[in-house]
């Protein structure tokens, strides 16, 4: 968990997205497909879920709850850490990034992860590049993580974040994660079948150059 800062001015750009909006999922989805057509090709189609956070604080339990609704993702080139049985948090995320990196050197790696924020911006998610920095928000010194990154605003800053996290609606962070974990899953799904078309497409367009190129040398034997 972080801290987006309550003075800081309200972003009316769209990488934001209201939960309670009625067109949410369709804003988040278009939005989300945008940065893994920009950025996926770049890492060689491979991604990292990195989902951050406990479930031993409310509010502080998205990056857990949405790395659970994915943990049975089948896509060969999808990877998931941080789940409610095994979660990534302060504790073990140095060890964690070091794990990811030997096993996954080339991944594109998002962060998701809750943090607190403007009243303003309560019952948003975010997606934006460049990465977070898990527990800023409980004045904890961690590293920065991902090249992308994931964020649910679930609560309002305060100077008692702890407390504020631990009394965070449990529904919010729910419905945080459903929109994440769908919304991942249908893009991710897309972006694999465009990939695929893409393939076979070219395969196909090179065999029709053997194919052609043979025609032109059988005709100038004969």
């Amino acid at each position: 968990m972080f801290i987006i800062s309550a003075i800081e001015p309200v972003k009316t750009d769209s990488d934001y997205i209201n939960i309670n909006d009625p067109h949410h999922f369709r804003d988040f989805c278009q939005l989300l497909y945008k940065y893994l057509n920009l950025y996926l090709p770049l890492y060689n189609n491979e991604l990292v879920l990195l989902c951050i956070g406990t479930d031993r604080a409310t509010g502080d339990s998205l990056g857990p709850l949405v790395g659970y609704k994915l943990k049975d993702i089948t896509e060969n080139n999808i990877h998931v850490f941080g789940t409610l049985d095994h979660p990534v948090h302060a504790k073990n995320l140095v060890q964690t990034l070091s794990y990811v990196k030997l096993l996954h050197p080339n991944a594109l790696i998002i962060s998701i992860d809750a943090c607190l924020g403007a009243l303003e911006k309560v019952d948003s998610v975010s997606i934006g590049t460049g990465p977070i920095r898990p527990g800023a928000g409980l004045k904890k010194d961690l590293p920065a993580v991902g090249d992308l990154h994931i964020i649910g605003i679930v609560n309002v800053s305060t100077s008692m974040n702890m407390a504020v996290l631990q009394n965070t609606r449990l529904s919010l962070v729910m419905n945080m994660a459903e929109l994440i974990s769908s919304g991942l899953r249908h893009c991710i799904s897309l972006y694999n079948y465009q990939v695929g078309i893409k393939k076979k497409n070219m395969i196909l367009s090179h065999l029709i150059k053997v194919v052609q190129q043979s025609r032109i040398r059988n005709i100038f034997i004969k």
